[in-house]
């Protein structure tokens, strides 16, 4: 099982707009943290590591992938939280 910290993604509103060619991807935790934190009124220490919501294998085996169409969708706190092939996380604060 790959480690959190060696699995980038993209919080919302980062890589949206690359064509000013700087993109700064965060480690799994801490994206999903943020995400969470950003569309509800959680805070970023309420929320555990991404491994307890969801297999990091399957998060690797996604953005190994070759396809940005394919997503994983979990449950963090009651929210769903989806990443897709490109590395983006959204939320669903619901």
């Amino acid at each position: 099982m790959p480690a959190s910290e060696d699995l980038y993604v993209l919080a919302p509103g980062e890589g949206e707009d690359e064509s000013d060619g700087w993109v700064s991807p965060r480690p799994i935790d801490e994206a999903v943290r943020a995400a969470v934190a950003d569309a509800t009124d959680l805070e970023p220490d309420e929320i555990d590591d991404a491994e307890s919501y969801v297999d990091l294998d399957e998060i690797a085996t996604l953005l190994d992938g070759d396809g940005e169409d394919e997503s994983l969708t979990f449950a963090v706190e009651d929210h769903e939280v989806a990443i897709d092939g490109g590395g983006h996380v959204t939320v669903d604060p619901e």
